[in-house]
């Protein structure tokens, strides 16, 4: 081995290692306790600075599961008068979606009217809603890829038709954290069944557990298990806790590429903060008895959805970022009249009470408020000589009205063509429009991505356009 010298230059391994002892990696070492303890500290919904700046901090979501026919709430089609139970002529898609038996043109069961200031088109039945018109944003111009329900509900909630992906109430949360640390950031509250799909419409999908949606039960107990066992304090239940936590932390330390064990820990610190902060919020006493009547509460058809578009409120309020409420079914193939009408009078006055309550408690303007279904419905579908008129699955036309958090309010923006079969102006794919309402909460969704299976993912899939006709 050839003598050590002051000219040997030491290899590029030797000077790496040499770092070791030098004064900048002692002080290196010494500040990477105080990031940890600093990460610790900064949970993962913690409040979280838009991209952009915006109106809009929180969003309800009213998902009207089934596909409620656009021809019949606020797209009004007077041709179908001229063409009732004419034979339907099958093209493309159409003909594939339906082809037994012959198809005919259906008129709307439903007479319209122009409401508000705005003169927006609404079917006479919505008797509540046409009074909040002028601070909603019509659009008639979405389109979607898939004619069966569970599809179509991924794609809408998930912009993955396959499922899988993360809901928009997840990335919503993974974007910007939510204000109340003592509540879930994504809050679903479904009907007794779950929609067609199941709990996938509001899962995490490659997202870190934390950003999954939080069903409450609309009967018995809202969460399971909320409430500790007789003989159980909280004191009790904080000891339980460290101790779980310390045994935790130890395994997380030797495995920390395992992050679902993070996302437990902190599912069971939520857990106990929601034990002393749910059952306030759920407690609709706390409401006087004006509100309760509002909402259409404790009376029929509309108690159900009335206390669910409430509680969405009261979340909201509490510092939720993100609700989704479900209704449905409107998948309706007959007795259109009779299946769309009972659905109307169950969801109008609940709806126009939010609109409602919200303006007047100053939280519309930063409350983002979407009404939708998966798709839209068929011009045609009729039986000739029969009553049982009804409507087939339409990907290509639909209406998704927005109000509050800096929408265009008092518009209607996009159209379809005379028999409402297809979007014919404005027309974009459901893609942008989820890249406007990440917009409208401030969010990029090309900068609200994550890396996941090679690549980085983003709720639009491969990107999308604001659709700037939506936005005031």
């Amino acid at each position: 081995m050839p003598p050590l010298t002051s000219k040997r230059r030491n290899s590029r391994r030797e000077f790496l290692y040499g770092l070791g002892a030098t004064l900048g990696s002692v002080a290196l070492t010494a500040l990477l306790p105080a990031d940890r303890a600093q990460a610790a500290s900064v949970g993962p919904l913690t409040p979280k600075k838009g991209h952009l700046p915006s109106k809009a901090k929180n969003c309800i979501f009213l998902m009207m599961e089934g596909g409620p026919s656009h021809i019949d709430t606020f797209d009004p089609k007077p041709k179908l008068a001229e063409l009732h139970l004419q034979e339907f002529t099958r093209t493309g898609e159409m003909k594939s979606a339906m082809e037994s038996g012959k198809r005919y043109y259906v008129e709307s069961p439903f007479k319209f009217r122009k409401a508000g200031k705005s003169g927006a088109d609404i079917a006479e039945n919505w008797h509540h809603l046409a009074h909040c018109v002028d601070d909603i944003c019509f659009y008639r111009g979405c389109q979607v890829d898939s004619v069966n329900h569970p599809t179509a509900m991924y794609q809408m909630n998930t912009g993955n038709r396959f499922g899988g992906g993360p809901a928009m109430g997840s990335w919503v949360t993974y974007g910007l954290g939510s204000p109340n640390q003592n509540l879930p950031g994504f809050i679903v509250l479904p009907e007794v069944s779950y929609p067609q799909g199941g709990a996938a419409n509001w899962g995490n999908g490659f997202l870190p557990a934390y950003y999954q949606g939080t069903p409450l039960r609309p009967k018995g107990s809202p969460i399971l298990d909320l409430e500790p066992m007789p003989g159980v304090t909280r004191a009790h239940q904080r000891e339980n806790l460290d101790l779980l936590a310390s045994l935790n932390k130890a395994h997380a330390s030797e495995h920390p590429q395992h992050d679902d064990l993070a996302a437990r820990m902190e599912a069971y610190e939520l857990a106990f903060r929601m034990q002393m902060q749910v059952p306030g919020i759920l407690d609709m006493n706390q409401e006087d008895a004006r509100t309760l009547d509002l909402y259409g509460i404790d009376r029929e058809p509309t108690d159900g959805f009335g206390r669910r578009c409430l509680l969405a409120r009261r979340l909201v309020e509490a510092g939720v970022r993100f609700v989704q409420v479900y209704a449905g079914t409107w998948d309706s193939h007959d007795y259109i009249e009779r299946a769309h009408g009972n659905l109307v009078r169950s969801v109008d006055q609940p709806i126009a009470a939010l609109l409602t309550d919200l303006k007047r408690r100053g939280l519309l303007e930063s409350t983002l408020v979407i009404w939708c279904g998966e798709f839209g419905r068929s011009p045609d579908n009729g039986i000739r000589g029969g009553t049982a008129f009804g409507r087939d699955h339409n990907p290509h036309a639909m209406t998704i009205w927005m109000a509050g958090g800096g929408v265009n309010a008092g518009h209607t923006i996009g159209a379809t063509d005379e028999t409402g079969a297809e979007a014919v102006e404005c027309v974009h794919h459901v893609r942008d429009l989820h890249v406007t309402l990440l917009h409208l909460l401030g969010l990029d969704d090309n900068k609200l991505t994550y890396f996941h299976g090679g690549r980085f993912k983003q709720l639009s899939q491969f990107g999308g356009e604001v659709i700037s006709e939506l936005i005031a």
